[in-house]
Formats: C-alpha cells, sequence, structure tokens
C-alpha cells in the first residue's frame, strides 16, 4: 500500500501554493493537477483545474448555471471537466508510475463519482499521493483521512513558509524522491 500526504487548512491560507513549490521541484516525477483561482472586475469568478501536463479545463464558474452544473456557493461545478481533464490526469500519473498529484479533494470536486473512486483507488495502490483537502467537515473527505496510509498535516500562517521544505522530505522519506 502506498502513502498519501493531505494538507489541510482553512481556504486561502495556502495549500495550493505549498502544493506547486514541491511539484516545481519534482518535475516529470510529478503527474495530476493543481486548481487555480479565475479572478475578474468584483473578485473571483470561478477556479480552473491544471494538469502538471499543461492541460486546462473550466471546473466551475458564477456563469455556470442549470441542472447541468451543481452549486458550491455562486460557483456552478462542471462535473464532466473534472472526469475528463482531472481524473484522466491522475489515472495517467498512476500508470505511469509518478508521484501524484491532488489539489483539491474538496467540494467541487466531490461532486464527481470518477474522482473520488480514482482518489480512493490511488490512496489504496502502491502509489504516492501529495494532496489537499478541505479543512470543512464532510463524510467522504473525513473518511479519507482517518485511513491508516494517510498522514494528514494542517497548513497554517506559522507554518506554511517552511511546509514545502517538509513536503520534500516526507516525500524523500517515502522513497518516492532519489
Amino acid at each position: 500500500m502506498g502513502q498519501a500526504l493531505l494538507l489541510t487548512g482553512r481556504p486561502g491560507i495556502g495549500k495550493t501554493t505549498i502544493v506547486k513549490a514541491v511539484v516545481e521541484t519534482l518535475g516529470p516525477r510529478a503527474g495530476g493537477f493543481y486548481t487555480e483561482e479565475i479572478r475578474g472586475p468584483g473578485g473571483r469568478k470561478g477556479f480552473r483545474l491544471i494538469t502538471l501536463d499543461g492541460e486546462e479545463a473550466l471546473m466551475a464558474h458564477v456563469e455556470f448555471r442549470g441542472p447541468r452544473y451543481p452549486r458550491v456557493g455562486r460557483y456552478g461545478v462542471n462535473v464532466e471537466a473534472i472526469a475528463r481533464v482531472g481524473v484522466r490526469a491522475l489515472q495517467q500519473a498512476m500508470r505511469e508510475g509518478r508521484i501524484v498529484i491532488v489539489d483539491e479533494i474538496g467540494k467541487m470536486e466531490l461532486f464527481c463519482g470518477p474522482f473520488k473512486e480514482t482518489v480512493l483507488q490511488a490512496i489504496s495502490g502502491p502509489y504516492t499521493i501529495l494532496a489537499t483537502v478541505m479543512a470543512h467537515p464532510h463524510p467522504w473527505a473525513n473518511a479519507l483521512k482517518a485511513l491508516p496510509n494517510v498522514t494528514l498535516w494542517e497548513v497554517t500562517v506559522e507554518n506554511r513558509d517552511e511546509m514545502p521544505e517538509r513536503v520534500r522530505q516526507w516525500l524523500w522519506a517515502h522513497q518516492a524522491l532519489p
């Protein structure tokens, strides 16, 4: 069974920034995706999903409306984009034996059944996973956090600057890095 390091913490604390800093040092040894805010006049408009291979998809947006788009706050979630781009990136990382990067395991992504299945497959398999997970209680995410091969670290204002190095040390200790 592999090992998973999950970073949690309040929104905006720097979880994605940490993942991106670590991914930068991993190069082709990592695969998967991260998420990024889309900002416009008046603030945040949505989120895009970006694979480590450079593919992008619009994951959620304030203008997504209708029954096709489940809601999280003011955002409609494009579940199909998560499955098509995000899940495919995770599956490719597993096939290629890369460190699996999942940013993030949150309310939006959890609307996608194939996403949940793939994350469970990764955590149950022989893979090394670096992921971010929402801090807010959620039955599925809480069960994931409680798995025996999962290490959970909370990102805070006090520790976020040292966290990229701590994550790299964790990866090295778990044989994911040479």
